[in-house]
């Protein structure tokens, strides 16, 4: 589609949100939210007429990208059919999804507990792992997000979680390998795998595993970083849990749906959680959707025994038609592989160059089309860009580089001293390779705040 500009209209909009749309981790006072006019593929738009490059994929969920139109029809055809059913009835929408997702999770993960979202989904898995062990604490990792709501924000690592924090709720934080920053003076993948394990079992001992309900990692995880995990680590994870009759969790919210070139990151590691949670990729965010997929041992636990939850909308028919729709649609077209090809042929080598090139870039790191450039003042030290959960001044460096990668119409994902490169997993090599010259462009501005 070419966008019309349309600034009168785009004004309305403006004014209308100002006026009455209360906005999510927000100063409402302090934002001034772009009012956009229509989306196609990887780009969006507008009232203007101006084209942005989505290399956020929305908040990373936009997997096939914006408007695909088998998606588009599939949610017509279902609302032509049937808008909504309560969900203790079997529906052809619910059961077909519920059936192609399975199909496709590792391991014996063959039960799916819809939910309208990643957050929910987390914490309906929290609460089957404390039912299922009886046991009360939750170990979690810092540099981590599960999700917004009270258990999940409780879950989660990052600063998001301190104005909700109510004394923990029960969850103990561990230190996650990161090898950029570890914490453990690693120098080497397998001594920071080794020690990050270690320090996982010793978190565990002192805890008493009695006590302990689930580990919950994100597999790779997102916002926080994007820290491809060592070779070794999940399955060190899934061993030192097999031990203490620990549930495994894992969170594919983000990671999910081809966003890593596997179906599920799991996949590139070998490893099968007890519970893996879903969401975004699922449907490509097109109605809101998530879920957890259950191991056998626990979906028996409550073979006879009531599950205590649930939701009005689990497994809304929209939803799930419309994750039928994304999941033929990624078979199809091949958008799986399509993201593990372009992330090795293009991506990764591409910003490895982009990282001699400028001084801003600390480390390259990624998979699929999960990318992540740290950037920094000081290559030598590693001084970050800016410094933890910056606002205001003294995030200027990475409003400077925001700022400059809109003006070449590339929309980022910023988050603290991080750009990541999430773009729709159906891209095309010549819309990445324009994203990643506008991308190149950006850099130069963030090269002003080096040392």
């Amino acid at each position: 589609m070419t966008p019309q500009p349309n600034p009168e209209a785009g004004a309305a909009v403006k004014a209308a949100d100002r006026d009455h749309v209360f906005h999510s981790w927000s100063a409402q006072e302090l934002i001034d939210p772009l009012a956009v006019a229509g989306a196609e593929g990887s780009h969006f738009w507008d009232y203007d007429g101006r084209r942005y490059l989505d290399f956020s994929s929305g908040l990373v969920y936009t997997n096939v990208g914006y408007q695909h139109p088998k998606i588009v029809a599939a949610i017509q055809e279902q609302a032509a059919r049937m808008t909504t059913f309560a969900p203790a009835f079997a529906v052809e929408a619910r059961s077909e999804a519920a059936r192609l997702i399975a199909e496709r999770t590792p391991g014996d993960l063959d039960k799916i507990f819809f939910t309208n979202g990643g957050a929910d989904a987390v914490e309906h898995a929290i609460r089957m792992a404390r039912l299922h062990t009886g046991r009360p604490k939750v170990l979690s990792a810092y540099r981590s997000y599960h999700g917004g709501t009270q258990q999940a924000v409780n879950i989660t690592g990052d600063p998001r979680r301190w104005a909700s924090d109510s004394g923990t709720a029960g969850v103990v934080r561990f230190w996650a390998p990161y090898l950029y920053r570890s914490r453990f003076h690693a120098e080497t993948e397998e001594q920071e795998c080794a020690r990050a394990l270690e320090h996982l079992e010793t978190t565990i001992a002192f805890e008493g595993p009695s006590t302990v309900a689930a580990v919950i990692l994100e597999t790779i995880p997102g916002t926080a970083g994007i820290m491809v995990p060592p070779p070794g680590y999940l399955a060190g994870v899934r061993e030192i849990c097999d031990q203490h009759g620990i549930v495994f969790v894992l969170d594919e919210v983000m990671a999910g749906f081809g966003r890593t070139g596997e179906w599920f990151a799991a996949d590139l590691f070998g490893v099968t959680p007890d519970l893996l949670t879903f969401a975004k990729g699922v449907n490509s965010g097109y109605v809101p959707l998530g879920g957890v997929a259950i191991s056998g041992a626990i979906a028996e636990t409550f073979g006879k025994r009531p599950y205590p939850g649930g939701l009005t909308y689990s497994g809304h028919p929209l939803a799930c038609a419309a994750a039928v729709a994304t999941i033929g649609v990624m078979a199809e077209e091949g958008v799986v592989e399509n993201a593990a090809r372009l992330g090795e042929s293009v991506v990764g080598p591409e910003l490895r160059a982009l990282a001699e090139r400028h001084p801003s870039v600390g480390e390259v790191r990624g998979v699929g089309m999960f990318w992540a450039l740290e950037l920094v003042r000081d290559r030598a030290t590693r001084e970050p860009l800016v410094p933890y959960n910056a606002a205001g001044e003294a995030n200027a460096p990475m409003a400077a580089f925001a700022a400059a990668a809109k003006k070449g119409g590339l929309w980022p994902f910023v988050n603290m001293n991080r750009t990541h490169v999430v773009p729709p997993c159906n891209i095309s090599e010549a819309e990445l390779k324009e994203g990643l010259a506008a991308l190149d462009s950006a850099l130069s501005v963030a090269d002003e705040y080096t040392r």
